[in-house]
């Protein structure tokens, strides 16, 4: 007779991502490659519960959940209890202690973690923004964007782009080439924030090396040169200072510190 496969049961009243992140975050620490994880959403009845944690008990395995609703918590308490199941209540000590500390009654209401309110169809719509108008595809980008990001190749602009989109933030980027006149959008831009992205040629140098590598290209090509990287910054800083426009200078920063300072630009 085979051996029944090791099994945690995921149980919500919304869609039960968050008690399956932490499954999946617990399994990581074992040895545990063949342990199944069953999840159940949207729970609304008592009855739901007796019928997994009958599951669970026939199959052996353990219970995780977050139930906001504290009947269906209750419920899933006693009935494991009963049937000799052992289930982790992931949300239930957390809401708890913030009744306890803060004296307020929580909303009871699942799955507002992932709830589809405006901030986020505006994070999606930035995130299809970013990538629409990433590297200077269009021109049309600079004046539609909340923020627009402009450096030579390889100092951190699409994934800035791309974390100032997370925030909701409409980010075009464009790249500064000395043999390519920028375009005659970008000079004077008002009504939007422009940052410049510049970075130590010697970091410079290691990133584009690196890069050219990645693609089996030639190491000593143009683009990964020293004397290459001085003159596209020089022109880079030129541009940016005939502008006005402020400057980050990115070497060795996390792109959440760079990302911080644009939007501290930004509120202020």
């Amino acid at each position: 007779m085979s051996a029944v496969q090791p099994t945690i049961f995921i149980c919500s009243d919304a869609i039960g991502e968050t008690a399956e992140a932490v499954a999946k975050a617990t399994i990581r620490q074992f040895e545990a490659d063949k342990v199944r994880l069953r999840r159940f959403g949207f729970i609304k009845t008592a009855e739901e519960i007796r019928f997994i944690v009958g599951q669970a008990r026939e199959q052996g395995g353990f219970i995780v959940y977050t139930l906001v609703e504290p009947v269906l918590r209750e419920t899933m308490r006693e009935e494991s209890m009963r049937q000799g199941v052992r289930a982790v209540d992931v949300m239930g000590p957390m809401l708890q202690a913030y009744i306890d500390t803060f004296n307020e009654v929580p909303k009871r209401q699942p799955g507002l973690l992932h709830e589809l309110d405006d901030d986020y169809f505006r994070k999606i719509e930035a995130i299809e923004f970013a990538v629409k108008y990433d590297d200077g595809k269009d021109i049309r980008g600079a004046l539609k964007a909340q923020v627009i990001l402009l450096g030579v190749s390889r100092t951190s602009k699409t994934p800035l782009s791309i974390f100032l989109a997370h925030k909701g933030i409409k980010t075009a980027n464009f790249p500064l080439i000395p043999e390519v006149k920028p375009p005659e959008e970008l000079n004077g831009i008002t009504g939007r924030l422009v940052v410049g992205l510049t970075m130590s040629p010697e970091h410079l140098l290691k990133i584009r090396t690196e890069r050219l590598r990645a693609m089996g290209l030639p190491e000593g090509a143009k683009y990964a040169s020293l004397k290459r990287i001085h003159e596209e910054l020089e022109f880079a800083r030129e541009f940016l200072d005939r502008n006005g426009y402020p400057t980050i200078d990115v070497t060795d920063r996390a792109i959440e510190e760079t990302a911080g300072l644009i939007m501290g630009h930004l509120n202020a």
